[in-house]
């Protein structure tokens, strides 16, 4: 078995009747990675995660998941992957002790207890280990379903959307502990809507409409594109944002707040456009260097759907 890549998958179809959900998807990803897949929803995220790990057959492609093939293979595979779902999927009505041991019997752990209180302590939960689940906050939740993944000691996590709903306090601690976990050496698949995440990502893959548009560190997908990207400060944006979209240059306007961001592939053509808008007004240009969400709604409103319909 090849230890070079965590995941190594190439040309990955998949067909749900007439929609064809994933396209020729190609990615790898290394061990210790933490790998940031994204895009918007239903762009074939959580069934690229399912054919990755065994639990989905694709209907054509091939590839390796920790060595194994996922053709052949999907039975081993699950015995060294942790998957954590969107949905919180345990049970409320027991505690958390009772939810961890049940996991751990589906596993057939051989020392189950040891197991169970090594989770326990490793993610803080020891002195809640008799609470209901159904009483706890999403954060304490979610380091339950963390603590289920990690139950039989596995080499991948895949975790689709681990964070949505969470408070920022417990989206950091969470995001602490992925990167505790890729230190010891263990692979991270992850998708997820947030750019601050993303951004906390070692390497990024953008996914919409089933097709890969990009693949890289985060300030390579930021410069994929060839983007320039001004920065115009002041009041009343919205209005300044119609006005310059018809400008020569500009392709894309975001209002971030009392910002407003301005991008372009012809940097000449965007920086006149710009400087002559706001000369003479209490509007301040600054030039910036495109960012990572700039990027993504970039490559967001040039995707096109298969069904004929475009982004614009």
């Amino acid at each position: 078995m090849s230890t070079d890549f965590a995941i190594d998958v190439r040309n990955l179809n998949k067909r749900f009747g007439d929609k064809h959900v994933v396209r020729d998807l190609s990615l790898q990803v290394r061990p210790g990675e933490i790998f940031g897949f994204l895009g918007p929803n239903g762009s074939g995220k959580t069934t690229t995660i399912r054919m990755m790990c065994g639990l989905l057959t694709p209907d054509s492609g091939s590839g390796t998941c920790l060595g194994y093939d996922i053709l052949r293979d999907s039975a081993k595979i699950k015995r060294q992957v942790g998957y954590m779902t969107q949905r919180f999927s345990y049970w409320d009505d027991l505690n958390i002790r009772e939810n961890l041991d049940f996991v751990a019997r589906m596993y057939g752990l051989p020392n189950r207890r040891a197991a169970v209180d090594q989770a326990l302590e490793g993610l803080g939960l020891t002195a809640r280990a008799k609470q209901l689940v159904g009483t706890l906050s999403g954060g304490w939740k979610q380091r339950i379903a963390l603590a289920a993944c990690m139950l039989h000691e596995p080499k991948l996590l895949l975790l689709d959307e681990p964070t949505a709903g969470v408070d920022p306090s417990a989206r950091r601690d969470f995001w602490e502990e992925l990167h505790r976990l890729s230190a010891l050496g263990i692979s991270v698949l992850v998708s997820t809507h947030y750019m601050d995440e993303a951004e906390r990502c070692h390497k990024l893959a953008y996914i919409a409409h089933g097709e890969l548009l990009a693949q890289g560190k985060a300030r390579e997908i930021a410069r994929q594109e060839g983007l320039s990207t001004w920065a115009i400060h002041g009041d009343a944006l919205d209005q300044l944002s119609k006005k310059v979209k018809a400008l020569p240059g500009v392709e894309q306007t975001v209002v971030f707040g009392t910002t407003l961001h301005v991008s372009g592939r012809d940097a000449e053509a965007l920086e006149k456009s710009l400087r002559a808008v706001v000369a003479g007004t209490r509007w301040r240009l600054e030039a910036m260097e495109t960012g990572l969400e700039d990027a993504f709604i970039y490559f967001m409103s040039r995707a096109v759907d298969r069904t004929g319909f475009r982004n614009e």
